[in-house]
């Protein structure tokens, strides 16, 4: 069997198949892993939309939340910006 048929624990086109299969899997995991906490956390915006709290200003609050400070400050002052332009009022 020339290298390129190799099964998986052989070289294949120059590729260790242990050290593939052990990417895979890891990918595998992490992304059941990942699907779990998925849900974990639509769970807890839909409690939260359960007792009275608006899920879609939740996932606005933790978007801004996750953004660099200055980032948003000048993402907000560019805003105003525009909308002062415009003639519109934020507040």
């Amino acid at each position: 069997m020339s290298d390129e048929q190799g099964s998986f624990g052989e070289v294949q086109g120059g590729v260790a198949g242990d050290k593939l299969r052990s990417f895979i899997e890891r990918i595998q995991r992490l992304e059941e892993e990942k699907a779990t906490i998925a849900g974990d956390i639509k769970d807890v915006y839909n409690q939260a939309g359960s007792e009275g709290f608006d899920k879609k200003i939740l996932r606005k609050v933790i978007s801004i939340l996750k953004e660099d400070k200055d980032k948003r400050q000048e993402f907000e002052s560019v805003l105003d910006t525009y909308l002062a332009a415009l003639g519109v009022d934020r507040d």
